[in-house]
């Protein structure tokens, strides 16, 4: 608990203003199941956020999140595309293949990212009854690699789905923190860029728990309250998800909260630049570096900070930033760090 912790945002703790609008939540009685002020409050802001008329549904987490959104817009015989580091194929314990009973069809990407041709390599002329039928292409932003997709990337993604008869879902867990880095409106990011369905991550960003579900198309919409019972997903005591919603879009905090978090990450990287015997596989884009690094400069660091060995196969660490790292916190690292790394034979660290 005492080491600076860069392992991940979901190890911070709670934006103050969340507990202080938890503690406000928490006078008196309420209706229960959504039917209060506080969710209708955070359902309207979170529809000015995306300038659309959207349906707005609040859930207690991110795989919860993502696979109630894929079952409202599937049926099972679908098959759902996604990159092959996506978090729905990699880290949700085969939840969506579960409760969607749909195929992942995973692609390889070297960043992480899907590209218009790599669903054209996807799509089957003619389809078969022997074969799960395209349906859902699932994106993350930012993604498991913590690189983004630009506006005009994420439009040319969904024009290409949209042809094939295919729908866009955004895994959104951290969006805040691509909102930010790319210094642009959620709008641009979801209802302006084609996305039919999307999560929006309050978790990692500031909230004790609590995810969003935004249908932009609302005719998928249709029952989703119905999916979201039946799904385990529905708080009784709803008030008190949508309170720290209600605090976390309040004055720009979700935007102010993750840009901190960029800041902070864009800070050790400018701190380990040039450092011998380290380099970076993916280029930083939102609060997310992976460096690669001898496993003994990783045993030593790891005494005194906490992080995870993302693919020790090839020295592949994850270093994160949330809300709460401090500046003090990175320099400490990156003093250690260089001192490490100073001390290890350049033999050490991948060619890669």
């Amino acid at each position: 608990m005492n080491r600076p912790n860069f392992s991940s945002d979901n190890h911070a703790g709670a934006h103050p203003a969340i507990l202080e609008a938890l503690g406000e939540a928490n006078r008196g009685a309420a209706p229960a199941y959504g039917d209060d002020p506080w969710t209708a409050r955070a359902t309207a802001r979170i529809r000015d956020l995306v300038r659309a008329d959207a349906e707005v549904f609040f859930v207690y987490g991110g795989t919860g999140a993502n696979v109630l959104g894929l079952q409202a817009m599937t049926r099972p015989h679908h098959a759902i595309i996604c990159a092959d580091s996506a978090h729905i194929a990699v880290d949700e314990c085969g939840a969506p293949e579960r409760f969607t009973g749909c195929k992942l069809i995973t692609v390889p990407t070297p960043e992480g990212k899907l590209t218009p041709d790599m669903l054209r390599r996807v799509a089957r002329a003619e389809p078969s009854q022997h074969w799960s039928l395209p349906r859902v292409v699932s994106v993350s932003q930012q993604t498991e690699c913590g690189t983004l997709y630009t506006v005009e990337e994420l439009v040319a993604l969904a024009d290409q789905a949209h042809g094939e008869g295919w729908l866009l879902h955004l895994d959104g867990a951290r969006l805040a923190n691509a909102a930010a880095a790319l210094d642009c409106p959620l709008a641009a990011l979801t209802s302006g860029a084609g996305v039919d369905v999307f999560s929006f991550g309050g978790t990692k960003n500031g909230l004790l728990f609590g995810e969003a579900v935004v249908f932009l198309r609302t005719d998928l919409a249709k029952e989703f309250a119905h999916v979201r019972k039946q799904g385990m997903q529905l708080a009784s005591k709803m008030r008190f998800i949508s309170a720290q919603f209600e605090a976390l879009l309040q004055d720009d905090l979700w935007r102010r909260n993750a840009g901190h978090a960029n800041a902070m990450a864009a800070r050790l990287e400018r701190g380990i630049a040039g450092c011998q015997n380290l380099q970076l596989k993916w280029t930083r884009q939102g609060n997310a570096l992976f460096p690669l690094l001898a496993p003994e400069a990783m045993e030593v660091l790891q005494r005194d900070f906490v992080f995870e060995a993302w693919n020790p196969a090839e020295s592949l660490a994850r270093w994160m930033t949330s809300w709460s790292t401090s500046p003090e916190e990175v320099d400490r690292f990156v003093a250690a760090i260089r001192a490490v790394c100073a001390t290890e034979p350049r033999t050490g660290v991948s060619d890669r």
